[in-house]
């Protein structure tokens, strides 16, 4: 790793390094947060987790040949390379910072409220036509995630793409310290972590301190369609350039042609160039997260031709709009996580499918005093001919359900195809008296209910 010694990882974290006689000039091969990913040569972090110490399996990563920790606590007769500090976390943070500025390639840093994870797997598709991507894996995209995505780049990478998320002021400023963004991308403002960011303008407020830390030369991609976005109209002396479907944006569609539960197509211009895009995954969202990845694209100085492939080779991410022929059943995996308006975007989605619609939805969590307002406001979407079965799980969704009855009521429609339940268990013990062959199952919620659970059980 390019002049990541444990010299300079001390020098980096203002550690105390304690060399026991080895090199501290060597560069170590990479850095490890779990013990389970430890390599010959890597440096160890060693921190306190909730449930676990990373100081208690330091002489197990010494047995698989570390070059040494990072450690709050010094081990007994080790007598391995440790550097000494006040919090392992912080250290982590500070490593990723240092090391960050050694690399010379460009980084791309993703935020907004929904989308971040799709609008990475789009961006680094098309520059994997021709360049070698680093993106962020799983969910790494917090104060923990990113720096461990920043280290694990290397020479032979070209780019990388990292997700960035946040829900409090001032995260977002220290991940742009760390990530140090070329180009930032903004996907939109939505309600989401409203407990601490209060209201959209607040959202807005925080996510763009993305900008805080953006290269000197950096430049921003936005979605000119969003209300609060298109508010940002200058970044440090320069204009965004924006996307979206207005043809108002520099990055835009049209002919959009919806193919339902199996993407869509359209044409997408590029300032003067445009190319037909086949994009693999359903959803008007998804044609947002393509036009993101055109506008990078082009950027990167892209051709039409290889964006156009980084685009019809866009991967699902499980969770994510994931859908999933089961037999004579169709699920879409949406479970990863849910605010307000990814949900109403993924009952979108339910509605173009054409055999029965059911909705399996769960809490969105973190909507701070809004919440059962914001959950009322789903289930009634629900019922303006989006679904034919609606499903509500959870303590919040009570709210949802009770909307939906009450949407229902107004239309003089019935509702007993309306069901509340407290938990999942309820809802699986009894899910054979409520599907069907044939339907198309919609399954989401915040992470944090765990929906994974039903999807695999619908599966099986």
């Amino acid at each position: 790793m390019k002049n990541l010694t444990l010299y300079n990882a001390a020098k980096a974290c203002g550690g105390r390094l304690y060399s026991y006689g080895a090199e501290p000039g060597q560069e170590v091969a990479g850095v490890a947060l779990d013990s389970r990913q430890m390599k010959e040569g890597y440096l160890f972090i060693a921190a306190r987790g909730e449930r676990v110490d990373g100081h208690d399996f330091i002489p197990e990563v010494f047995q698989k040949g570390a070059a040494g920790v990072i450690c709050e606590r010094l081990p007994e007769q080790s007598g391995k390379p440790c550097i000494l500090v006040e919090d392992s976390f912080q250290a982590l943070k500070d490593i990723a910072e240092f090391y960050r500025q050694q690399l010379t390639l460009r980084i791309i840093g993703i935020t907004g409220s929904a989308g971040k994870t799709s609008t990475k797997e789009a961006i680094a598709s098309v520059l994997a036509t021709n360049y070698q991507v680093l993106k962020t894996e799983g969910n790494f995209n917090n104060e923990v995630g990113l720096p461990l995505t920043i280290l694990r780049i290397r020479d032979h990478h070209q780019a990388a793409v990292v997700e960035m998320g946040i829900s409090d002021f001032g995260e977002m400023h220290r991940l742009s310290k760390i990530a140090r963004p070329d180009i930032c991308v903004l996907t939109n403002i939505g309600q989401c972590h409203l407990e601490r960011l209060l209201s959209r303008e607040g959202i807005l407020r925080a996510k763009t301190e993305i900008f805080d830390f953006m290269q000197e030369d950096g430049l921003v991609c936005l979605n000119g369609d969003d209300d609060l976005l298109a508010t940002v109209t200058e970044v440090r002396g320069r204009k965004p350039i924006t996307f979206g479907l207005s043809a108002s944006n520099q990055v835009y569609a049209d002919t959009v042609e919806n193919r339902g539960l199996f993407g869509s197509r359209a044409r997408v211009h590029v300032g003067s160039r445009e190319f037909t895009a086949d994009i693999p995954l359903p959803g008007e969202h998804m044609v947002y997260n393509a036009l993101a990845a055109a506008c990078v694209g082009s950027l990167m100085e892209i051709g039409e031709e290889d964006m156009a492939k980084g685009i019809a080779h866009i991967q699902p991410v499980g969770g994510r709009s994931h859908v999933i022929q089961m037999g004579n059943r169709v699920i879409i995996d949406d479970c990863y996580n849910a605010n307000p308006v990814s949900m109403c975007a993924a009952l979108d989605l339910l509605a173009t499918a054409l055999t029965r619609k059911v909705a399996v939805l769960g809490d969105m969590f973190e909507l701070g005093e809004k919440e059962s307002r914001m959950h009322e406001k789903v289930g009634s979407y629900a019922l303006d001919g989006r679904v034919d079965v609606l499903i509500c799980i959870g303590r919040l969704s009570e709210a949802m359900y009770e909307a939906a009855h009450k949407k229902a009521e107004e239309k003089g429609e019935t509702a007993e195809n309306i069901y509340y339940f407290g938990d999942k268990k309820e809802f699986l013990d009894k899910r054979d008296r409520i599907l069907q062959a044939g339907d198309t199952i919609l399954v989401k919620a915040s992470h944090g209910m765990a929906f994974e659970e039903i999807v695999k059980a619908l599966a099986e």
